[in-house]
């Protein structure tokens, strides 16, 4: 019978994308592949292969909910513990591989309770809690972001995010520097803190000198309730704008880009760097750990972007930043390049390696 990966991951879109493409890769080499997770993580489970089973077990997290929630929230997860201890045993998997969230914490406790080779796979630059939690209790942590902070005595291996298809095909797509001609700026805010960038891009991008002004042609995310006022503006100041709460086309848009300005969310510093693209990145302000800037660092320090802390973010800073990448062909050339350099194309292959080395060495963590 074909060897069974079992994956365990949240709810999140971070945690769910790179989880559905080790899926993709896995069950290509022949692998049965089965999700574990809450059924709140079941409800993110569309995008996977249909041969993919989807389990789910109980788990629960301190972060919702009142009091009384709270206080079940240990039993709800010892009750899932014992859901996947009964299921692994019976099911004897090969490899687990947890992608963070609180849903992964049952088939995580268990692979460790029985001993079965077991490995993390970490989005962002810091680990988040549940990874944290099993950071020490696993063969393997496979780092999408790099360096990834992590425990110490704790070794991370470089995998990179893996992304959409879609991107990989316009991957190091010829770059446009920016002239004097239409260029192109992408916005997107992510699933969180959209309207700071609905509130500042607009009025930053008003602020820019008039000859380089003329030529902009800005493609802005924003949520339902800033819609209406964002295109109003643009309409207003006179700028080219198009204005939507979803992009279905990002990989055209980012690869047709002169610059791009976002959160720094892990998956979006991927697509961004695959591609390669000067970029502007806001992380969240309100993130715990601050993974966000974490995540942005590397592209940061190798001159591929500008960093401004949500803090410091005023029209009057970015459209300083704006000017600076637009007015300069070659610096803007540069950016793009070691975007590039900083890219992990390849991180699903590198992900999948690694599962089948752990397939294939039965020594694991204790």
């Amino acid at each position: 019978m074909a060897p069974l990966l079992i994956i365990a991951a949240g709810g999140s879109g971070g945690h769910m994308f790179p989880a559905q493409a080790l899926a993709e890769a896995m069950l290509d080499k022949g692998w049965r592949v089965r999700l574990s997770t809450d059924a709140r993580g079941a409800r993110y489970a569309g995008g996977f292969p249909d041969a993919v089973e989807v389990v789910e077990v109980a788990s629960a997290t301190f972060a919702r909910g009142g009091l009384a929630t709270k206080i079940a929230v240990p039993f709800r997860i010892m009750g899932g513990v014992v859901q996947a201890v009964m299921r692994l045993r019976a099911d004897k998997p090969a490899v687990v591989v947890g992608f963070g969230g609180y849903p992964a914490i049952p088939a995580m406790s268990a692979a460790w309770l029985l001993k079965i080779p077991r490995m993390l796979h970490e989005q962002n630059g810091v680990l988040g809690r549940v990874n944290q939690l099993f950071a020490k209790k696993v063969d393997r942590v496979a780092c999408g972001t790099w360096p990834t902070e992590l425990p110490e005595g704790v070794e991370g291996v470089h995998v990179g995010n893996p992304v959409r298809s879609s991107i990989i095909q316009r991957g190091g797509a010829p770059y446009i520097p920016p002239g004097d001609y239409p260029m192109s700026i992408l916005v997107m805010g992510g699933s969180q803190g959209a309207r700071i960038l609905s509130d500042v891009v607009p009025p930053a991008i008003a602020g820019l000198p008039t000859v380089m002004r003329r030529n902009i042609r800005v493609y802005q995310q924003a949520r339902e309730e800033d819609l209406e006022r964002v295109k109003a503006f643009y309409a207003e100041e006179g700028i080219s704008a198009e204005v939507q709460t979803f992009f279905h086309d990002v990989p055209e848009r980012l690869a047709e880009a002169q610059l791009f300005i976002g959160r720094s969310g892990a998956s979006t510093v991927a697509d961004v760097s695959i591609i390669g693209r000067p970029a502007i990145w806001v992380p969240l302000g309100t993130a715990i750990r601050d993974e966000q800037t974490a995540n942005a660092r590397e592209l940061v320090e190798a001159g591929a972007a500008i960093l401004i802390p949500e803090k410091l973010f005023t029209p009057d800073a970015l459209t300083k930043e704006i000017a600076r990448v637009l007015s300069d062909e070659r610096g803007a050339i540069n950016m793009s390049v070691a975007a590039l350099n900083c890219s992990v194309p390849d991180a699903t292959r590198r992900l999948e390696s690694l599962v089948e080395s752990l397939a294939n060495a039965p020594e694991v963590a204790t």
